[in-house]
């Protein structure tokens, strides 16, 4: 019998952090692009086809909606990013679950 081969992964190190300000760090420096990417892509994407569809299906894309097309993948990068950083939040005890990050 064969066995399938057992992918090895390598954990890439969570960002950790205890202050909110250290939390938008990590976001304005780009920890938090390769989990909240694929979300904001899909959700954005969906919620643009749905909220936005008509207008650009009939070539009416002004300035408003474009902007309005571009706050559809910003806000779920922005959760998913928010998600991705809480599951790594060190207590101000220095205590941490590392079941979750």
């Amino acid at each position: 019998m064969c066995e399938e081969p057992v992918a090895r992964v390598a954990r890439r190190s969570r960002p950790l952090w205890r202050a909110p300000h250290e939390a938008v760090i990590l976001l304005c420096s780009g920890r938090t692009f390769r989990p909240a990417a694929p979300v904001a892509l899909l959700v954005g994407t969906v919620l643009s086809a749905v909220n936005e569809g008509s207008v650009i299906i009939n070539g009416q894309v002004g300035t408003a909606t474009a902007i309005r097309i571009g706050v559809n993948y910003i806000v779920p990068y922005l959760v998913a990013s928010t998600g991705y950083l809480m599951a790594c939040r060190t207590p101000p005890d220095g205590t941490r679950d590392d079941a979750h990050c």
